[in-house]
């Protein structure tokens, strides 16, 4: 597995080795000693899985108090990723990372926690997992407008379909400063 850093602080690109024979084909999602050699030593505490059907745009979601590290890949279909910098104090702070994801090269990105995170559906139907370092507190996410003119995403779709939570979330420059993840160099 090929582990890249990017240019925003504790997030990563993760691109497996994939074996392909004629009975398809074969690749580890995940192996701790990888992650462990590129500086992420991480515990995964929940695993989760959507199906959406195309058009579909979730996020971008983030926990507070409870932060969660994200694995994310598109197992079936293929998906336009956002993660969304709103850790304060962050050299990358309210810049955007973009990046598709597919089940043709199965690359998978880590998100750290501090982003708010999303992504649209841009195949009929895309499932979609995510390995999580913390779990689910419902009382603790929050969340990002998802087309604010100030984190500008360039989304590829025009008319997405959205959750009315998803669609009344504040942009960055409106969230409570107190509502903020804060930047923690590693």
């Amino acid at each position: 597995m090929k582990i890249t850093a990017t240019d925003f602080p504790g997030l990563f690109i993760m691109a497996p080795e994939v074996y392909n024979d004629d009975r398809g084909y074969f690749f580890e999602s995940y192996r701790a000693e990888h992650f462990i050699n590129a500086g992420l030593n991480l515990e995964f505490k929940q695993d989760n899985q959507s199906k959406s059907a195309k058009g579909v745009l979730r996020g971008l979601h983030y926990q507070l108090e409870h932060g969660q590290g994200k694995l994310v890949r598109c197992v079936l279909g293929e998906i336009y990723d956002v993660s969304l910098d709103i850790r304060k104090g962050s050299p990358t702070f309210g810049k955007v990372f973009a990046t598709t994801l597919n089940d043709n090269d199965h690359q998978a990105v880590y998100v750290p926690p501090g982003f708010a995170h999303g992504f649209c559906v841009l195949s009929n139907e895309a499932i979609f997992e995510y390995k999580c370092t913390e779990k689910y507190y419902p009382e603790d996410e929050y969340g990002i407008l998802w087309n604010a003119k100030t984190a500008n995403i360039q989304w590829p779709i025009k008319e997405p379909f959205l959750s009315n939570r998803d669609m009344s979330f504040p942009a960055l420059v409106e969230q409570d400063e107190s509502l903020l993840p804060v930047f923690e160099d590693a």
